[in-house]
């Protein structure tokens, strides 16, 4: 199937399209100076991925944003940071300063013009405010896990986005699910039947970084390294 035959982008928001990664080290960067540490920062996205994995397996539906203050906690626990009440706090109050990647406004300009664009985040109502805030307000339709009371990857996130849509016309051939995540996103829309495109935000990195590191990584049906990628590339076939 050509990308010019997709009606519906559906999009994983943190990591795919907000720099999530640096919003935690330019968060716990200064933290860990203050606490006297020297620790890199690939360091400090491993332990904030390990951190998430353990909490979404102990409390599946909880959005992520409600498990920041859990993850600052391990985070502290194996990185030596100070864990006052301040700092535990200020980790989900920095959402607001998370950094969009630098292609991905124009992007979803692009891409707007092609298609319907709809936000499927695992975070709760207000964080996906800042996030759409940041990004310029792109969406026609946003899921988020406070909506669902579910998170990516359960299926049941992506029945519910496809619910929401489909008095609209929409069918599953229309879609194609774009993210930078292999354990949320990619496997599950995959098994789902949905078309993927696997956003590499990390490509020609080692691991996995600050997102949970998937059983296996899926085959997308598009993989690019950039948002900015996809939009050529629609452009092109367009």
């Amino acid at each position: 199937m050509e990308l010019k035959e997709f009606k519906i982008l559906t999009f994983d928001v943190v990591g795919t399209l907000i720099d999530f990664e640096a919003g935690i080290v330019n968060y716990i960067r200064p933290i860990a100076e203050r606490s006297g540490v020297d620790v890199d920062d690939e360091t400090i996205l491993l332990a904030y991925g390990k951190a998430e994995g353990i909490e979404h397996e102990r409390t599946p539906g909880l959005p992520f944003t409600e498990m920041m203050e859990p993850c600052y906690l391990a985070m502290a626990s194996e990185l030596g940071l100070e864990c006052d009440d301040a700092s535990r706090d200020g980790f989900r109050k920095s959402i607001p300063d998370w950094p969009a990647f630098p292609d991905s406004v124009a992007a979803l300009k692009r891409l707007s013009r092609h298609f319907r664009l709809v936000a499927m985040t695992n975070s709760d109502n207000w964080a996906y405010g800042c996030f759409s805030a940041t990004l310029g307000e792109p969406f026609d339709s946003k899921v988020t896990a406070e909506d669902v009371e579910s998170c990516k990857p359960d299926p049941q996130f992506f029945g519910f986005a496809r619910g929401l849509q489909s008095p609209l016309g929409f069918r599953k051939a229309d879609y194609l699910h774009v993210a930078q995540s292999q354990f949320h996103d990619i496997g599950v829309a995959k098994a789902l039947g949905y078309k993927t495109c696997w956003i590499q935000r990390r490509k020609g990195r080692e691991g996995f970084g600050a997102s949970p590191e998937p059983t296996e990584v899926t085959a997308p049906d598009y993989h690019f390294a950039s948002l900015a990628e996809l939009a050529d590339a629609v452009e092109a076939a367009a």
